[in-house]
């Protein structure tokens, strides 16, 4: 049998994570303690498909329920995967990441214990996010130095923050 979001042929599940990067910062979002996986734990927001549902459209549906913000997709990122317990099998989840620019600014969050914050990637390690986050961030951020670098031929500010910011996610 199937679930909701499943690639069909596994059993497991499709996932879309949306990095959500405004002026360089990156938004994180706590999870609600009464979430079965993983509460209270930070990341990026992220959820499964719904059946039909393309990666694109399944990012942006979630980034609006899980903060309230209307994005765009400025472009996939990486994959990432991850096996869970579903129904006390474990099945293997597969998710689409993508570098989200936000179009409104106001977060409302689903859970009123939930909370939020931008942070820069250097922060990442002053809230309890986990290496798979942070690996998504990586993905997102690598891609995002790699959309604004500066023409080699012109020096600029950016090519030294780029390498300070990469570097601080290793």
């Amino acid at each position: 049998m199937d679930i909701p979001g499943s690639t069909g042929n596994t059993g497991g599940k499709r996932l879309a994570a949306a990095v959500v990067m405004r002026k360089g910062l990156v938004l994180l979002v706590r999870r609600s303690e009464t979430e079965r996986f993983l509460p209270r734990v930070w990341g990026v927001p992220c959820g499964k498909l719904e059946p039909g549902e393309s990666p694109e459209d399944g990012v942006l549906r979630e980034l609006k329920e899980e903060t309230g913000l209307l994005g765009e997709v400025v472009r996939k990122v990486g994959e990432s995967s991850f096996t869970s317990v579903y129904r006390g099998q474990e099945i293997k989840n597969c998710q689409d990441n993508f570098l989200v620019r936000p179009l409104s600014r106001h977060i409302t969050l689903p859970e009123p214990d939930q909370e939020h914050r931008w942070l820069r990637p250097d922060e990442l390690h002053t809230v309890d996010i986990d290496d798979y986050n942070v690996d998504i961030v990586r993905q997102a951020l690598t891609n995002f130095l790699h959309l604004t670098a500066p023409d080699p031929a012109e020096p600029h500010e950016l090519r030294s923050s780029s390498a300070r910011a990469s570097s601080s996610l290793r």
